[in-house]
């Protein structure tokens, strides 16, 4: 029994070398043209600007007019009812214009897999722009129709469309990128985020378009980026990947990749390509009640839940959403607060690329405990130096100053670790529900902020980032604990370790030689 178990545990080895050296030659032969093309650069900038550049806008949209928008609804309600909108009910009204736009998200994201499959990557990124236009407008039309509702309604639809969008982009600009360049595209995925929201606190200065006569164009703004994709992608070519493996078009494939690579000789690509649709139809596919009902696949499940609460429960929205508001309990003048607003989204936008930077040589465990335990301190002395505010005047620049820190170290690891941590615990079988579950629960929790948020500070108020401290402290001793640094490891290592471990699971490492 011995000797036959060494000969299975030889030839396992021995298939695993020789799976990895294939590997290796298959990536050596698709990196020989690894050009960053015009082409590509053209299908990138179609992709971001026209879906995560509008997720990241429609984020931060409302936060630097806040006021002249409550205004509006005040002013609505007396044209309807002769009376002012009593306070309590203004703040869960705000509270619902803001966490609508989650709301929409949870829904358009757990469908975005369907619109992928069903028009293709491309297909239903142009697709999506009809829900975004239809919000744009609804939005826009609120103020001339005097009516909040229709400004929520809007914020509900666009939701809708940046759900999709968080779902469709990334897959998008992963098939369409070479090997060595799939983490750069992932790169400018957040990055567009980020810009996105620097994007809308700028356009929302008083300056600009955040003046009682225009914030209809703030929220209207949205129809640019569309009219944008419509004209740049439509001429770019749908994924290689979902053409091959997808619809089995290998003739539309190749011509997609000369398209992108300008260059006819891409059968290297093309090769990796069949092979992984053959290894694809050998694979189970997972169903969401599979992986939920898998024992071994229920501690990588429960990290990516977890990673995915620890972005949005640390609070970040919570800033962008209501950053202005914040500045200005600490005691600026309106006009300064929406200007250290724009400073913030430009710090965080630049951390995001510094973050990408560093990603693969500090480890990805490594950041998110750096990140977290960051954001724990800033927003400790943020509750303090607001709490003392009012008897120590120079407290009112630490609180700005720890709300920029609190993002720079949001930027450095949980701003982007948890959305492509998840598919790095997870074989190829599962990891499609695994990834639509943690879209779900991300959206779902980003609406529980953007709810919530407002009621404490009303409620509380300086002391309504104290849940968010508290709950940074718990992420940071979860992620410590539990969480497994993948960097250096192979997929079939890291699944492998899941399946392998006990009632006590003990965090993996990559400390190992390279050799």
């Amino acid at each position: 029994m011995e000797d036959t178990s060494e000969s299975e545990v030889l030839l396992d080895k021995k298939c695993s070398v020789n799976c990895e050296i294939d590997h290796v030659d298959v990536i050596m032969k698709t990196e020989k043209k690894m050009d960053f093309t015009s082409n590509l650069a053209l299908a990138i900038l179609a992709c971001i600007l026209g879906s995560s550049f509008q997720f990241g806008y429609n984020t931060g949209v409302v936060n630097a007019p806040a006021k002249v928008i409550k205004s509006f609804y005040n002013e609505t309600c007396q044209n309807r009812t002769g009376a002012s909108m009593p306070d309590s009910t203004l703040t869960v009204l705000w509270a619902v214009t803001v966490s609508i736009f989650a709301v929409g998200g949870m829904l358009g994201g757990v469908t975005a897999g369907y619109w992928a499959n069903r028009f293709g990557r491309r297909g239903a990124l142009l697709r999506n722009n009809l829900l975004t236009t239809v919000g744009a407008l609804v939005m826009f039309s609120s103020k001339y129709a005097k009516s909040y509702e229709m400004l929520i309604l809007g914020r509900f639809i666009i939701g809708l469309s940046a759900g999709i969008g968080t779902g469709v982009a990334p897959l998008y600009l992963l098939e369409i990128a070479p090997v060595s360049l799939r983490g750069m595209c992932g790169t400018f995925n957040q990055l567009a985020v980020c810009f996105g929201v620097l994007t809308s606190q700028v356009l929302g200065l008083d300056a600009v378009l955040g003046s009682p006569n225009l914030w209809q164009f703030d929220v209207g703004f949205s129809v640019i980026p569309v009219v944008f994709q419509l004209c740049t992608l439509s001429f770019c070519p749908e994924s290689p990947r979902y053409l091959l493996i997808t619809k089995d078009l290998e003739d539309e494939a190749d011509k997609a990749l000369q398209w992108l690579r300008k260059t006819v000789d891409v059968s290297d690509e093309i090769e990796e390509m069949i092979s992984e649709k053959e290894a694809q139809s050998r694979i189970k596919k997972f169903t969401v009640g599979d992986l939920l009902n898998s024992s071994s696949l229920r501690t990588p499940l429960t990290i990516s839940i977890v990673m995915q609460l620890s972005q949005q429960f640390s609070g970040i929205n919570a800033v962008i959403y209501y950053s202005t508001s914040i500045f200005e309990s600490a005691g600026l003048s309106g006009i300064l607060a929406k200007d250290a607003t724009v400073i913030t989204g430009g710090v965080n936008v630049l951390m995001t690329f510094v973050s990408a930077l560093i990603m693969d040589r500090a480890g990805r465990r490594s950041l998110h405990l750096i990140g977290l335990g960051g954001m724990f301190i800033s927003g400790y002395i943020l509750v303090i130096g607001l709490i003392f505010q009012n008897n120590i005047s120079w407290l009112k620049y630490i609180c700005i100053i720890a709300v920029i820190v609190y993002v720079i170290f949001f930027a450095a690891g949980p701003g982007s670790i948890p959305w492509f941590f998840v598919a790095e615990l997870f074989a190829q079988g599962p990891r499609s529900a695994a990834v639509s579950i943690a879209v779900l629960v991300n959206w779902f929790a980003n609406f529980i902020v953007g709810l919530v948020f407002p009621i404490l500070q009303n409620t509380i108020g300086q002391y309504s980032f104290i849940p968010f401290v508290a709950m940074l402290a718990m992420f940071w001793l979860y992620t410590l604990l539990k969480v497994p640094e993948t960097k250096g490891m192979t997929i079939e290592e890291i699944t492998a370790s899941f399946k392998n471990t006990s009632a006590t699971y003990q965090p993996i490492s990559a400390d190992k030689s390279d050799g």
